[in-house]
């Protein structure tokens, strides 16, 4: 009996890699922008997950580059030193002091990001948006207001990347940019993700996120949405129906398609492995926005 449960046990799991398999030749040698950051990234478990996950994208053919944030880590040393972070619109307001804190602490973050994938054995190699020229931004204002060292991204210049995923390194960036006079400012890791993964023309483009996808209707777990086109996220957008910290995010998404990235995913960082369920099976687990014309 315990033996029959055994090979249950294993057929089940080549019955998962047969699965896998057309995913795997599908996208072999294509980009995937990871984006990561909220609670995945405060728990250490779920942040071991996650790395595992790309690191797997790696080791199967994808060519992976994770763009981080640090809100939460950046919102706990300011609290270290006796300041008081403040949000205007959901953007953090960054003067001077803040800005050096922001740096030093998506520095960190970076490099432990770094250390976790090549504790996989694949080799990393950890970048803000200042190396190479790759993100050039100009001063954001959040509805007029001035919110000091935060960057709107301006121009890309992903020769970087390209370098390092063609010498086999997998690239992690910090949202960290300069202006045209050398400034350095914070840039939301979303645009970030969102600006890289147009620039390289990633396959796909995914937003590990604290809510599990889509809902039309937050309040109603019933309106969850598995898929849609651009111009229908779109009319959730201008119909006033999609609120909070979603409608950037959504709004990023929609733009990223039209600009030539195949598919965007919004997935849940909280569930264990949830990259590799949305990628790899048929079912999926999270969002997919996809294009008009792909009805797949």
């Amino acid at each position: 009996m315990e033996q029959e449960k055994d090979m249950e046990q294993v057929l089940r799991k080549a019955e998962v890699l047969v699965e896998a398999l057309p995913y795997i030749q599908k996208f072999n040698r294509k980009i995937i922008v990871v984006k990561y950051g909220g609670s995945a990234m405060s728990n250490e478990q779920l942040q071991k997950n996650v790395i595992k996950d790309v690191t797997l994208l790696k080791l199967v053919g994808f060519k992976p580059i994770i763009v981080h944030g640090g809100g939460k880590e950046i919102s706990r040393w300011v609290g270290k030193v006796g300041m008081e972070p403040k949000f205007v619109g959901g953007l953090r307001v960054t003067d001077a002091a803040t800005m050096e804190i922001a740096e030093m602490v998506l520095g960190k973050v970076n490099k432990d990001l770094v250390t976790m994938v090549q504790e996989l054995g694949v080799k990393a190699v950890g970048i803000s948006g200042k190396d190479g020229g790759l993100l050039k931004v100009e001063k954001k204002y959040a509805d007029g207001q001035d919110i000091g060292f935060v960057g709107n991204i301006t121009q890309v210049n992903p020769k970087v990347l390209y370098d390092l995923l063609e010498k086999d390194f997998l690239p992690i960036v910090a949202p960290i940019g300069l202006d045209e006079n050398f400034q350095t400012y914070n840039i939301n890791a979303d645009d970030a993700a969102c600006a890289i993964a147009k620039a390289v023309h990633a396959e796909k483009l995914a937003f590990l996120t604290d809510v599990e996808g889509l809902y039309r209707d937050f309040n109603d777990k019933s309106s969850f949405v598995s898929r849609l086109t651009a111009t229908q996220a779109d009319n959730l957008i201008n119909g006033g129906l999609i609120g909070g910290g979603m409608l950037p995010k959504l709004g990023n998404c929609t733009s990223a398609i039209r600009h030539g990235v195949n598919r965007v995913h919004i997935l849940d960082g909280r569930i264990p492995h949830c990259l590799l369920l949305e990628i790899f099976t048929n079912k999926g687990i999270g969002t997919a926005i996809i294009a008009d014309e792909d009805r797949i």
